[in-house]
């Protein structure tokens, strides 16, 4: 049985898994544009009407709108953890599978909470400028990570990951996590404890949990407040789990030493973005990341931590592999 297979959101950098693997069984589809309410309208009648696997990215926006335009579509496949841009009652409805990759790219993401860390305590960025080449090296005086203690909030795949580089720099690891996992603290020494406590001692706090709409600003006034003073803030999580009003105000009443954000300027500017009551606070997000970006010791970045080839081509392999296991009949994979 050969499946027809759509697949939106593809990058350049995505089309070399294709090119270099024969995935038989398999009739794809590219489009390098996301699947929404607006673009599905230029998706063929006939496409739409042969089409059972369908795999996006975080950036489209399945509906129920956008679900119901394929009528005998079987499998809606998410290339990210999150999996909150699908619409739930639609997909169970039509008893349609939702699968998202999981464990994905914890060691590229790692890897980058540290490169983003490194560069902040040692001010690598704003030393790198060209005008201040000439200027004197005692200028730029940063710190040792050796002695910190870093916080990590939520602690999965890739809190392990982390955990696992923290031990190579002699760092203390606390952790917070409704479900705490002792295989971490056997063999890493992480030690849990509770948020506010997490917050006040540690020196580096690392978010990276997924946004489910119930943690919305999660990190807010109270949080920052409560983070020991000349910390560091890390994220790769959904911006929506941060009040940026109060990161921006503790960074510039100097309660932060600085602070590091992965993720794009509203992610979710779509209509789900639109019909969610999101519009707004996206403006408001646009307005802090322009003030971000004027800050030497905050350091932005496009949602570029998983995106390394290892990490694309074991997404794309994970995704393949559970649309088969899902239609052998298998349904250990299934999200919802």
């Amino acid at each position: 049985m050969t499946i027809q297979m759509l697949v939106f959101d593809l990058r350049e950098s995505d089309k070399q898994f294709f090119e270099n693997n024969e995935l038989q069984n398999f009739n794809f589809t590219f489009y390098d544009n996301s699947l929404n309410p607006q673009t599905v309208k230029s998706v063929p009648q006939e496409i739409k009407d042969r089409t059972t696997v369908i795999s996006v990215s975080r950036n489209s926006d399945m509906t129920r709108e956008v679900i119901d335009e394929f009528k005998n579509l079987r499998i809606i496949s998410t290339r990210s953890t999150s999996y909150c841009h699908i619409s739930k009652n639609a997909a169970i409805a039509r008893n349609i599978a939702v699968i998202n990759v999981k464990n994905y790219g914890e060691t590229s993401a790692a890897q980058f909470i540290f490169t983003q860390l490194l560069a902040l305590t040692r001010k690598i960025i704003p030393a790198s400028r060209g005008r201040n080449v000439y200027e004197n090296n005692l200028h730029w005086i940063g710190r040792d990570l050796t002695g910190m203690i870093l916080g990590i909030i939520g602690a999965g795949p890739i809190e392990a990951s982390v955990c696992k580089i923290a031990n190579g720099f002699d760092l203390k690891i606390l952790g917070y996590d409704p479900n705490p996992k002792k295989e971490l603290t056997d063999k890493y020494g992480l030690e849990y404890t509770h948020l506010e406590d997490l917050l006040k001692t540690c020196d580096i706090i690392s978010l990276h949990i997924p946004y489910n709409g119930d943690n919305f600003h999660l990190m807010s006034d109270k949080q920052f407040e409560l983070m020991k003073p000349n910390s560091y803030f890390l994220s790769l999580s959904n911006i929506k789990l941060i009040n940026l009003e109060s990161l921006y105000n503790a960074l510039q009443n100097g309660k932060l030493a600085g602070a590091a954000l992965d993720a794009t300027c509203c992610e979710y500017r779509n209509t789900q973005c639109e019909n969610s009551g999101f519009s707004d606070i996206c403006d408001n997000e646009r307005k802090y990341f322009s003030e971000f970006m004027k800050m030497d010791n905050v350091i932005i970045t496009p949602g570029i931590a998983y995106n390394t080839e290892e990490a694309v081509n074991y997404m794309f392999q994970n995704t393949i592999d559970q649309i088969r296991e899902v239609i052998k009949g298998g349904d250990v994979y299934g999200v919802f």
